[in-house]
Formats: structure tokens, C-alpha cells, sequence
């Protein structure tokens, strides 16, 4: 019997195309998550890189002030949204009559409130990857097993045994498993892609808010 993908697929009843259709379809998720995700990641560290650049130029000068405004080209930049909360829980925190140092703790506790939600939102998606990942072999393996059943039941029927009995059957009860590993292997890989470039992502995020909230304690010390 020669390995020939059309024909397996054409002899397969109607559990294992369900099987078959359901890997698919986990299969062009994982990869709509994976493209989505990443084209996501890749703008957002370019466009915080461009942010830094112009808000650090401000700090420099002294007017941080200027980060409660968020310029509309960097509206959807996780870093300029991170900066505009700080300064904004230090300017509503002093305006209150809060202490310098009150006024520093209510903006890091802002920018860590934030952080959270930015981690959230960057995290969208992710789950489906892990989850494609982890159950996509086990579905291909249910479509093995109940193809196995299936093939030995029709032994038992015509009354006959031997491997070309079953070769067939076993054949596309295997192809199953094997899609189902094709699909899991990349969605695994590209999880952990995706991670590494996330934790980039967010170490800069931490970087950036700590640099602030260095420099409004700077700027107290020196009544500003």
C-alpha cells in the first residue's frame, strides 16, 4: 500500500474527519494567535524604542510634566501609557496635599496597577497557543485510538485476520496522530518564541517606570 495522503483522508469515517477538521482548525488558530501576537510585540517594542528616545530627551530637560500627554502617534505605545499613569498618580497625589514621598508611592502604585493591565492585554491570545500545544496530540491520539477500534471490529465482522486486514485502517489512524503532532509542535515553539519576546518586551517596560520613578524622587530632593 503506498503512502498516499488523498486516498487515507477519502477512506476515513466520518469521527476521524470530525478529528481531522478539529486539528485544522486548532491548526489556523494557533497560527492567526502566532502572526497576530507577533506583529503586535514587534510594533510595540518599536514604537516604545522611538518613545524612550523623545521622553527621556524631556526628563532631560527636566519636563516630565510633558508625559501626561501622549502624543498621538504613541496613543497605543505600552511604555508612553505606563509614564502618562505614573506622572499623572504624582501630580493627583500632590495636588491633594500628599507629601513628596506619598506622592511617590500613589504614582508607583499606579504604575504597577498598569503594568498588570498592560501584562494582560500582552498576554491576550497566548493561551490559545498553550493550549493548542498541549491538547493537539491527544485529540490526534483519540482519532488513533478509535480508528484502531474500528479496524480490529472489522476483522471480527468478515470473519478474517492478518496485517493487510488492517494495515489500512491502522494507516489512517496513525495519519491522525501524526497531524495532530504536526500541529502541536509549532504552536509549542511558537509559544515559547512569543514569551521570550514578551519578557523582553516587559523588562523594558520595568526598566522605563523605574527610571521614572528614580527621577521624581531626584526631583523632590531638589524641590521640583
Amino acid at each position: 500500500m503506498s503512502f498516499d495522503l488523498a486516498h487515507i483522508f477519502s477512506q476515513m469515517d466520518v469521527f476521524s474527519l470530525s478529528i481531522v477538521v478539529v486539528l485544522l482548525v486548532m491548526g489556523v488558530a494557533s497560527l492567526a494567535v502566532f502572526f497576530e501576537r507577533l506583529w503586535v510585540y514587534v510594533r510595540s517594542a518599536q514604537r516604545s524604542r522611538e518613545y524612550a528616545a523623545s521622553a527621556a530627551a524631556v526628563v532631560s530637560r527636566g519636563e516630565w510634566q510633558a508625559l501626561r500627554t501622549v502624543p498621538e502617534e504613541h496613543r497605543t505605545t505600552p511604555l508612553a501609557d505606563l509614564l502618562a499613569t505614573g506622572v499623572e498618580g504624582f501630580t493627583k497625589a500632590k495636588g491633594v496635599g500628599g507629601t513628596h514621598e506619598e506622592s511617590i508611592r500613589h504614582a508607583n502604585a499606579q504604575v504597577v496597577r498598569a503594568r498588570e493591565r498592560l501584562n494582560a492585554e500582552l498576554n491576550r491570545g497566548l493561551g490559545v497557543l498553550a493550549s493548542v500545544g498541549s491538547v493537539a496530540p491527544f485529540v490526534g491520539l483519540l482519532g488513533t485510538v478509535v480508528g484502531i477500534i474500528a479496524a480490529f471490529q472489522g476483522i471480527a465482522r468478515e470473519g478474517s485476520g492478518g496485517l493487510g486486514a488492517v494495515s489500512g485502517g491502522i494507516a489512517e489512524a496513525l495519519v491522525v496522530t501524526a497531524l495532530g503532532l504536526v500541529i502541536a509542535i509549532p504552536a509549542v515553539l511558537g509559544f515559547n518564541f512569543l514569551n521570550a519576546r514578551l519578557d523582553r518586551l516587559l523588562l523594558a517596560l520595568d526598566q522605563g517606570s523605574a527610571e521614572l520613578i528614580d527621577h521624581l524622587e531626584i526631583a523632590g530632593r531638589h524641590g521640583r
